[in-house]
């Protein structure tokens, strides 16, 4: 199939390749062009805009920072909904809040063509490996022509309902995601104060009931030496998922303290400035707080 996919930052580059080795045809195109080169030699061809992406598609992805980056490649004269064919495909694999995700469907079902929210769940980890999942909202029907694709991306591939709740699902999953990565933090600083080792700490943890994936490849980042250069998820990134669980918690009128305690502990990583680390660096707060060296 010939696949259009648009944002080829730390995800949208390591998803493209995963689509050309499952057969399929892909047209990419970034903001700035640098990031798409490696792709281009092998073999991604590279259109001018986010709307010569999707004339050359039968199904257009994207995957962007934020609400406004969606509507700016989606919508508009030269965005996706402008290329795409009547009855086409386009997937957002962002993380945006619902409403504004819907609001997107409903410019693309006035033009004749489907969307759906596909956010993906995972890190280059899991995506590298091929344990991301991917969680859809829309229309039915489109959502089963999508499905062969979205498999090439992830083994796990679920349409949660309508246009809207795949993105809602995301952002409980991102909240729970997080809560637990900083209760991690906070569980090895206690530990640490009472005299026990950090890395002693970390591999108790993940010999216990109390493990996840996510801890599995996380937790060792606050191991010294061990934070990557480059975050999976850095403090701004991972907030920005947070205060969507907060307003939407707000919207619906549903409690969330613990997010709140969450995003209160990353305005603690901003306030120390090490919030260009991963944010499994919340760690660090926490030795703070306890009278601890960093």
């Amino acid at each position: 199939m010939n696949i259009g996919f648009v944002g080829l930052g730390a995800m949208g580059a390591l998803i493209v390749p995963r689509l050309m080795a499952a057969g399929h045809s892909v047209t990419g195109w970034n903001r700035s062009r640098d990031k798409a080169e490696p792709l281009i030699a092998a073999g991604m061809r590279f259109a001018e805009s986010p709307r010569a992406v999707a004339a050359q598609s039968e199904m257009a992805f994207s995957i962007v920072t934020d609400a406004a980056a969606v509507n700016a490649v989606a919508l508009g004269p030269d965005g996706i909904v402008a290329g795409l064919r009547k009855g086409g495909i386009y997937v957002d694999m962002s993380t945006i809040d619902p409403d504004s995700s819907r609001a997107v469907a409903a410019v693309f079902a006035k033009a004749g063509s489907f969307m759906l929210d596909g956010p993906i769940s995972g890190s280059p980890v899991t995506v590298k490996s091929g344990q991301a999942s991917v969680m859809v909202g829309g229309d039915e029907a489109a959502f089963e022509r999508a499905k062969p694709v979205l498999l090439a991306i992830g083994p796990k591939v679920t349409r949660i309902g309508g246009n809207g709740l795949a993105c809602q699902m995301k952002i409980a999953v991102n909240l729970l995601l997080m809560v637990e990565v900083i209760c991690f933090g906070e569980a090895v600083a206690l530990a640490e104060k009472g005299g026990v080792g950090r890395g002693v700490a970390v591999d108790a943890i993940l010999k216990s009931v109390a493990a996840s994936p996510v801890l599995g490849y996380r937790g060792p980042f606050i191991l010294e030496g061990r934070m990557p250069a480059v975050p999976l998820a850095d403090v701004t990134l991972q907030q920005k998922d947070m205060l969507l669980a907060l307003d939407l918690g707000r919207k619906l009128g549903s409690p969330v303290p613990l997010a709140a305690t969450a995003n209160e502990i990353m305005n603690a990583c901003r306030g120390l400035g090490i919030d260009h680390n991963d944010f499994v660096t919340a760690h660090a707060v926490y030795r703070r707080l306890g009278g601890q060296s960093r």
